[in-house]
C-alpha cells in the first residue's frame, strides 16, 4: 500500500525554531506568487514566514539557520479530501486482498494470515474485488467454506459495501440473530441468496452488519496500534492533512487522545458517521476544535446509497447488466432531507455519499431545498464521489455552490466495467472531472483509502491521464474529462482546504500560512503524467516540522 516507512518524527526538536528552507523550486499554489527558490518557516508558531528568492531572505532573517534541499521541489501539504483512517489501520493488520485477480490466490492469502490467529478467532480481510476475476460473479461462503470449515470469515470488499462470508460465520449470526434465509431484506442492504433462498455468502451495504456485529471488538490497546500505523503510512505517503469520513464519537475520542499526546502527525477534519451521537455532539456542543490546532469535527457524512461495484449504488434506470436491480437507499430521501435541515440548524456542514444518479439527484435536490433557507451562508455543502450523474444535474453543482469531493483513482480502478454497468450514454456523466470543473463547482481531491491506496500521487496520474499504471488505454479514457496538473495538484492542495474551511490556514504556501508542505525529488507540474506516481516523497513538513523523512 505504500513504500518504505522512513522515520516518522513527532518532536519540534526535529528543527530548529526558524529556518530558511531553499529548494530547486517551490511550487507555492498561490497565484499571486505561483513559484519562489526560499522560504522561512517558524517552528514555534508553525507558519511560513516568508517567501522569495535565497539571498534576499538571508539577509531578511540572518538568524535563520540554513536548510538546503538542493535540486529537490516542495509542493504544499497534500490533503486527501475523502478517506477512513481507522479502516485503514485495520486493513494494515488485517489480510489484505486488493488487487487480487482470481479466487484462488484469495484463499492462498487467507490460509498465510490465518497461520498468525488464536483458535477459534475471527479471519478477517478486505479488498475483494470480483471484477478482478475471470468469472466476474460475486463469490459463495462454499467458495471459503472447504478451506475454513470452521473459523468464522468475514471479508468487506475492496469499496466497503459488501462483505464475502463463509459458512461458520453465517451459523454465528443465525445462532445470535434473525435469520438470514427466505425473501426478506434489511432496509438500505440486500443478502444474496440461492434458489433455494439460503444465503449464498454476500451481504451487501446495510446486510452485511447482521454478521459483522458479531465479530469480537478489539482491545483499545490494539486500537492504538492500528491508527498510529495508519497515521505513520499516511504522512509517509506525503499526506498533511486527512478528511475522515464517517467517525464516530469513540474515534474522536481516539483521535483528541492522540493530539493530547502530540502523536497526531497530521491534520484530521472528521466528519460525524450520520445522525447519530457524533452530530448529537456537535448540536449540543458546538463545532469541535482540538486546542492543537489539528483535529476539528464541524460535518457530517450521510450516506445515500451504496456503490457502483456491488451495483448498490442508487440508479433512476436499472443497471445495464443488471436489468431488475435499480440499486440501494441507504436512507430514505424523508431521512436525508431531515437530517440535512438538522445539521443546518447546528451550523453543521453536511458531506453526502452518493454514487449512482438517482442517489446523486435525491442529495441535490434536498440541498436545494434546504439551502434555499440559509442563502448568505458559507455552508460549504459537499457530495462525496459524485460518480455518475444525470446530465441535467452536472451544472448544479456550480449553480448550487456544492462542492464535488471526488476521487481520480476510482475512475481507472473502474474503467474496465463500469460502462458495463451503467451503459453508453450514463457512462458519459460519470467521473466527469472536467464538466464539474467547467460547472463552477469546487472540486476537492481524494483516495477513499483503504477503498483505493492511500498515495496521493496515484490520485494525481490518474486525474492528469485517466490511465491505469501500464497507461492504458492510450489516451486515456473519456480523456476530455482529464484535468491538467494544476487542476490536479489544487484539487489535493487548495480545493481540499476550502472543502475543509482551511484555506486560511493550509493548502498553499503563503506568508502567515500553516508551514506544511512536501518535498519531492521531481516537480509535478513539470514531470511527464505517467510519471507522477513514481515521484517519491522526501519529507513531510507539518507546522514547520518534520514528521516524516525518507531513508
Amino acid at each position: 500500500m505504500c513504500g518504505a516507512v522512513g522515520a516518522l518524527l513527532f518532536s519540534s526538536a526535529a528543527a530548529a525554531q526558524v529556518q530558511l528552507v531553499s529548494a530547486g523550486q517551490i511550487v507555492t499554489g498561490d497565484p499571486q506568487q505561483v513559484q519562489v527558490q526560499a522560504m522561512v518557516v517558524d517552528a514555534d508558531s508553525g507558519r511560513v514566514l516568508a517567501l522569495g528568492q535565497r539571498e534576499p531572505l538571508q539577509a531578511q532573517y540572518p538568524q535563520a539557520s540554513l536548510l538546503d534541499l538542493g535540486t529537490a521541489t516542495i509542493v504544499p501539504g497534500l490533503i486527501d479530501a475523502h478517506a477512513h483512517l481507522v479502516n485503514l489501520g485495520h486493513i494494515l493488520s488485517e489480510a489484505n486482498l486488493w488487487g487480487v485477480d482470481s479466487k484462488a490466490e484469495v484463499i492462498a492469502r487467507l490460509q498465510a494470515a490465518e497461520k498468525t490467529l488464536a483458535p477459534g478467532q475471527w479471519l478477517i480481510g478486505r479488498g475483494w474485488d470480483q471484477n478482478l476475476w475471470p468469472e466476474k460473479a460475486f463469490p459463495t461462503a462454499a467458495d471459503l467454506d472447504a478451506a475454513f470449515p470452521e473459523r468464522p470469515v468475514y471479508l468487506d470488499r475492496v469499496d466497503g459495501h459488501a462483505a464475502w462470508v463463509n459458512s461458520a460465520a453465517l451459523r454465528l449470526a443465525q445462532q445470535q440473530g434473525r435469520s438470514l434465509a427466505g425473501d426478506w431484506q434489511p432496509e438500505g442492504g440486500r443478502i444474496e441468496r440461492d434458489a433455494k433462498g439460503q444465503p449464498s455468502g454476500v451481504l451487501v451495504d446495510a446486510a452485511s452488519a447482521l454478521v459483522a456485529a458479531h465479530i469480537p471488538a478489539h482491545a483499545p490497546a490494539e486500537l492504538d496500534r492500528r491508527l498510529g500505523q495508519a497515521l505513520a503510512v499516511a504522512v509517509a505517503n506525503g499526506l498533511t492533512g486527512v478528511h475522515d469520513m464517517g467517525v464516530s464519537r469513540d474515534e474522536l475520542a481516539r483521535f483528541a487522545r492522540f493530539a493530547d499526546a502530540g502523536k497526531l502527525p497530521l491534520r484530521i477534519d472528521a466528519y460525524a458517521d450520520g445522525d447519530g451521537q457524533a452530530l448529537a455532539d456537535l448540536c449540543a456542543n458546538g463545532l469541535y476544535r482540538h486546542a492543537g490546532g489539528r483535529l476539528q469535527m464541524r460535518g457530517v457524512k450521510l450516506f445515500v446509497d451504496g456503490a457502483l461495484g456491488s451495483r448498490g449504488a442508487a440508479m433512476l434506470a436499472p443497471y445495464s447488466d443488471d436489468p431488475h436491480n435499480h440499486g440501494l437507499l441507504m436512507m430514505t430521501p424523508d431521512e436525508h432531507l431531515a437530517a440535512s435541515r438538522k445539521a443546518a440548524a447546528c451550523g453543521v456542514q453536511v458531506a453526502s455519499h452518493a454514487i449512482g444518479d438517482r442517489g446523486n439527484r435525491l442529495v441535490l435536490d434536498n440541498y436545494q431545498s434546504v439551502l434555499a433557507g440559509h442563502t448568505g451562508q458559507d455552508l460549504r455543502w459537499r457530495v462525496e464521489h459524485a460518480q455518475v450523474l444525470a446530465e441535467a444535474d452536472i451544472a448544479r453543482f456550480g449553480q448550487l455552490g456544492v462542492i464535488a469531493s471526488m476521487q481520480p483513482t476510482h475512475a481507472t480502478s473502474d474503467m474496465g466495467w463500469a460502462q458495463d454497468r451503467v451503459g453508453a450514454e450514463r457512462i458519459k456523466g460519470a467521473y466527469a472531472w472536467q464538466r464539474l470543473a467547467d460547472s463552477g463547482a469546487h472540486l476537492a481531491l481524494g483516495s477513499d483509502f483503504p477503498v483505493e491506496q492511500v498515495d496521493p500521487r496515484l490520485g494525481l496520474q490518474a486525474a492528469v491521464t485517466r490511465q491505469d499504471g501500464q497507461g492504458l488505454p492510450a489516451g486515456g479514457w473519456y480523456a476530455d474529462q482529464r484535468l491538467s496538473p494544476a487542476q490536479a495538484l489544487a484539487g489535493f492542495t487548495s480545493g481540499a482546504a476550502y472543502a475543509g474551511f482551511g484555506e486560511l490556514e493550509v493548502g498553499m504556501l503563503r506568508q502567515g500560512l500553516r508551514a506544511d508542505f512536501v518535498v519531492l525529488d521531481g516537480n509535478p507540474l513539470q514531470v511527464d503524467g505517467k510519471a507522477l506516481s513514481q515521484l517519491k516523497v522526501l519529507a513531510t513538513w507539518v507546522d514547520g516540522v518534520p514528521v516524516y523523512q525518507a531513508e
